[in-house]
């Protein structure tokens, strides 16, 4: 309210002043050019300026006004076109977010035919094409999408590439992500599509070779690509014994393999234990059990003492002195005592080999320990006894069986 007196007074006070001006003086406009001769008052002239001036944009205002009416109504206006165009992007982004494939596809295609920069509309239409089983379409899309933009052709083949892998062309991604990977060497979303494919296909030399580049790039964190190279390797000893030289089934491939691991790589526990367990499956019990003694021996590893007692070396009673030398310092290791009672069954050890079986169940039952402890009872003539391990031992491996997550189903 004061703030509305004090406009009032204000508009009063210069009403008032331009009332003693007026009739103090009332002035002369004399404008003359050529045979045109304007002559009035100082004060009626600014009044036909002001009058004038409200005219001007009175019109301005009444065709800004006809012209936003017909941008409303006319429906073919830009207007209209744009509210269209949001329109179809808002409802193609939501029904691509909740499944509806084909709403989607049918609202993100036209709004990638009417935009400037549709690239993102495009890839999201294909998406959805692909969802449906339109493969064809769906490629028609990103063809269309290179066209409107060919600057974005790697983002272009790798959404191709992803898509090819979701419908289980995983041969088309393959070829897709090697061009792309010739054409663009050191993008890192080249190479870790590049290295989940090879792994999903169980192309484990491929992604050996593709190692340095991921490592060079740094693609992934450290902890996780040298989980990858480990797992990378190991499975290559296990393709290298399956592979055949000669007619047979190698031993020969998996000790190639196995020396083209660097140094530091032959003493990962991981790999010891893939190699070692290929040389048992391929009857070379005696390698197997020099190279398990030998990694021991540097680094002591609780997988490699429990596979150690499941190959034979050639002297028995060597080995068994070897493992019960490791028992100083690793006394309350299950693995090892279960070794240990195993090596002891191989020298018909029975009393120790008891005591080593009860001794390895004493610090944790293990369905393993259950069945060699219990074979051992039967033969001895406890039989009541070996029932309740062999109970015990399907009771263990059941709970194992339940804690494991079910395999996800393969689609074709």
């Amino acid at each position: 309210m004061k703030r509305l007196y004090v406009i009032v007074f204000l508009v009063i006070a210069a009403a008032a002043a331009l009332g003693l001006a007026i009739a103090e003086h009332s002035g002369y406009v004399l404008i003359a050019y050529k045979s045109f001769r304007f002559e009035s008052s100082l004060w009626a002239t600014l009044a036909l300026v002001a009058v004038l001036w409200l005219v001007f944009w009175g019109i301005k205002a009444l065709v800004e006004l006809v012209m936003t009416s017909s941008g409303v109504v006319n429906p073919w206006s830009r207007r209209n076109r744009s509210r269209r165009v949001q329109v179809a992007i808002e409802h193609g982004q939501l029904d691509l977010a909740e499944g509806r494939w084909a709403s989607a596809q049918r609202h993100l295609q036209r709004a990638a035919e009417a935009e400037r920069q549709p690239l993102l509309y495009y890839l999201g239409a294909a998406r959805a094409a692909n969802e449906q089983g339109h493969y064809e379409e769906s490629d028609r899309l990103l063809e269309r999408a290179l066209e409107r933009q060919p600057q974005a052709e790697l983002a272009i083949a790798l959404s191709h590439a992803q898509l090819q892998t979701d419908r289980g062309d995983t041969d088309g991604a393959l070829v897709t992500l090697e061009a792309m990977h010739e054409r663009h060497p050191r993008n890192a979303q080249t190479l870790r599509q590049l290295q989940r494919l090879l792994q999903q296909r169980g192309d484990w030399s491929a992604v050996i070779r593709l190692l340095p580049d991921l490592r060079k790039d740094k693609v992934l964190p450290p902890a996780e690509l040298a989980e990858l190279e480990r797992r990378a390797w190991g499975e290559n000893l296990s393709l290298a014994a399956q592979r055949e030289a000669d007619g047979t089934v190698g031993l020969q491939s998996l000790n190639r393999a196995w020396q083209q691991l660097t140094s530091a790589q032959r003493q990962e526990p991981q790999l010891v234990l893939a190699y070692a367990e290929q040389l048992r499956q391929l009857g070379a019990q005696a390698e197997a059990e020099e190279v398990l003694r030998i990694a021991l021996k540097r680094n002591y590893d609780s997988h490699l003492a429990r596979l150690y007692g499941l190959v034979r070396g050639s002297d028995p009673a060597r080995q068994l002195h070897t493992a019960e030398g490791w028992l100083k310092d690793h006394a309350a290791d299950p693995s090892l005592l279960l070794t240990l009672g195993r090596l002891c069954l191989q020298s018909s050890l029975w009393g120790k080999a008891r005591d080593y079986l009860e001794s390895s169940l004493r610090v944790q039952r293990n369905p393993e320990a259950c069945a060699e402890l219990a074979r051992l009872l039967a033969q001895l003539g406890d039989t009541q006894r070996s029932n309740q391990l062999f109970q015990e031992g399907l009771g263990l491996l059941d709970e194992r069986l339940l804690a494991a997550p079910l395999p996800v189903p393969v689609h074709a």
